[in-house]
């Protein structure tokens, strides 16, 4: 769209561009076009653009991508497009702030990319909301003033690396792509914007580490920047045994050191009791028979490489709105390393029956202690299957509308999903789940 066209929409609209809204239109088609590439985006995609404003980025998709799902907070300009995009089932159009919309709906719709000239007032707050972990998001492409991108992929030392920086680079590897000039918009702001790429970080070989914990950490060690991490962090464990075993000068500064160290940090001061033990293979399990009679003991190494039939549970914690706690499993789990799961899961120890095993599990796994056996419901059973892992599986179902806290190296997130979104997940990307996940949902739809 040309800048004249833009103006035109706007009229139509009956919108004068808001300067509290921080809305400023791209105005030059083959910028848009250009920052539209560099989604390397294909027809599986989908796209979901925030604040497309009069559809100045959104028109270089259309046709090119499975489905655009645009998020648009001026009421008049959402209007718009509503009605530009009437009839065409491959895109939606919401009337909502981005900083506060449910992100929960999009991982159903993967593989999924991110693109936003996002407004200055609250692009912090969308980029919190959207592109924090948990997210479903392969690549996003962002347009900010140029000072925000410089935040994002700031290093130690200089004085624009803080908390946005950390809290980003987390999550995304970022890199400046270009400067945008004042002239490409309508109206002109003052000052420079930039465009960055953002790709999803390689965890593959990194420490597992509790993500809100180093949110937490940062928070404190930027509380006053110019002072020394000593004066700022938990008392437990001393800084003098952190700073002596990560090799640390006593005197350091939160500004000084760069992520790694900050996740180093984090997994120091996690007091989790199961931090760094993902599984144990010397576990004994009992080894049944597919009427689930004892035949043995082995253990768990055994267990799973000789594909012996043996014993686990699942739980469904439900909150407060009925909706579903998933987990994303660990990548340093031996079975189904990076998929979402059940609530809790777990297999029973020699000698354990399956109600305690559950109960255990959910203090070990999301810290529910002292679970009253009796609030735990039967939900039902499974026979051993590949699908299930050869495991006899007994699913319970609980309610809990307090804090989880969860071991890192055995779950990497957890969110409460809808059962209705879970279902139509499953049913479009059963691939994003461990396989006995599926196959229990799929009985507990049927039991509803």
């Amino acid at each position: 769209m040309t800048g004249q066209e833009i103006r035109d929409a706007l009229d139509r609209a009956g919108v004068v561009p808001s300067k509290q809204l921080g809305q400023n239109f791209l105005t030059d088609p083959s910028m848009a076009r250009w920052i539209v590439s560099q989604l390397e985006i294909s027809n599986e995609d989908t796209v979901v653009e925030v604040g497309p404003g009069t559809g100045s980025l959104t028109e270089h998709l259309l046709g090119k991508v499975k489905r655009l799902i645009l998020i648009e907070f001026d009421a008049r300009l959402a209007a718009a497009l509503h009605e530009r995009f009437k009839g065409k089932e491959d895109v939606e159009v919401h009337h909502a702030d981005a900083a506060k919309f449910d992100r929960r709906t999009l991982f159903k719709h993967r593989p999924i990319k991110f693109l936003g000239n996002l407004p200055y007032s609250s692009g912090g707050a969308i980029m919190k909301n959207l592109l924090s972990r948990p997210h479903p998001f392969s690549r996003a492409v962002i347009m900010l003033q140029k000072e925000v991108i410089e935040r994002l992929g700031a290093t130690p030392g200089t004085k624009l690396y803080g908390i946005l920086s950390l809290r980003m680079q987390v999550n995304w590897q970022i890199q400046t792509l270009r400067v945008v000039p004042p002239e490409a918009f309508h109206p002109r702001p003052n000052i420079d914007s930039a465009v960055a790429i953002l790709i999803p970080r390689d965890e593959t070989n990194a420490p597992a580490f509790d993500a809100r914990l180093f949110d937490e950490l940062v928070r404190r060690g930027f509380a006053q920047r110019r002072k020394q991490l000593k004066k700022q962090l938990p008392d437990s464990p001393p800084w003098e045994e952190v700073s002596e075993q990560l090799k640390l000068s006593p005197t350091v500064r939160g500004e000084e050191l760069d992520l790694a160290k900050w996740i180093d940090l984090t997994v120091a001061y996690d007091q989790h009791p199961l931090k760094n033990r993902p599984q144990n293979n010397d576990e004994l399990f009992d080894v049944v028979d597919a009427n689930d009679k004892l035949m043995g003991t082995a253990t768990r190494g055994e267990v799973h490489a000789q594909n012996l039939i043996h014993r686990a549970v699942h739980v469904f914690v439900l909150n407060k709105n009925g909706d579903l706690y998933l987990q994303k499993r660990s990548l340093l789990k031996d079975k189904n390393p990076g998929v979402w799961d059940s609530s809790v899961s777990g297999h029973l120890d020699a000698g354990e029956d399956y109600r305690e095993a559950a109960t255990r599990e959910l203090g070990e796994e999301i810290g529910i202690q002292n679970t009253d056996t009796n609030s735990l419901s039967t939900i039902l059973s499974l026979p051993p299957s590949e699908a299930t892992g050869w495991e006899h599986i007994y699913l319970y179902l609980t309610k809990h509308d307090g804090p989880v806290r969860y071991p890192a190296s055995e779950i990497d997130s957890m969110m409460p999903f809808p059962i209705d979104e879970i279902k139509a997940w499953v049913l479009a990307r059963p691939e994003d789940f461990s396989p006995a996940f599926v196959r229990i949902f799929e009985a507990f739809l049927k039991q509803r």
